[in-house]
């Protein structure tokens, strides 16, 4: 069995990390800033405004018709049913992938 090299192989993982929420925006925001590479990056919120700010590739609203765009104020209740009603968004960017790391903020 012969080796190749890395760069003579095509079939890297496809890999996404999901930054949630205030707290995992800004982390996402920080690998982004620090040069992380070999991933992609997507970002989901409540919060139009806060997703308006992140740098992520892909970038998902949750629970527009549960919050407005308005965030879930910190309720874990309200966060579940965002995520609920955008589930098909949230199958939709991460389909093809092969790995995927979450950060969260927890409070």
């Amino acid at each position: 069995m012969a080796f190749r090299s890395i760069e003579e192989q095509d079939n890297f993982v496809t890999i996404k990390v999901v930054g949630v929420g205030g707290g995992g925006n800004n982390a996402v925001n920080r690998m982004i800033k620090d040069e992380v590479l070999g991933v992609e990056f997507v970002a989901v919120n409540t919060d139009r405004q806060a997703l308006n700010h992140s740098q992520a590739t892909h970038k998902v609203l949750i629970g527009d018709n549960v919050t407005h765009g308005r965030g879930a104020g910190a309720n874990p209740e309200v966060g579940r049913k965002a995520a609920e009603e955008s589930k098909a968004q949230i199958e939709e960017v991460l389909k093809g992938t092969e790995m995927v790391f979450i950060t969260a903020g927890m409070g």
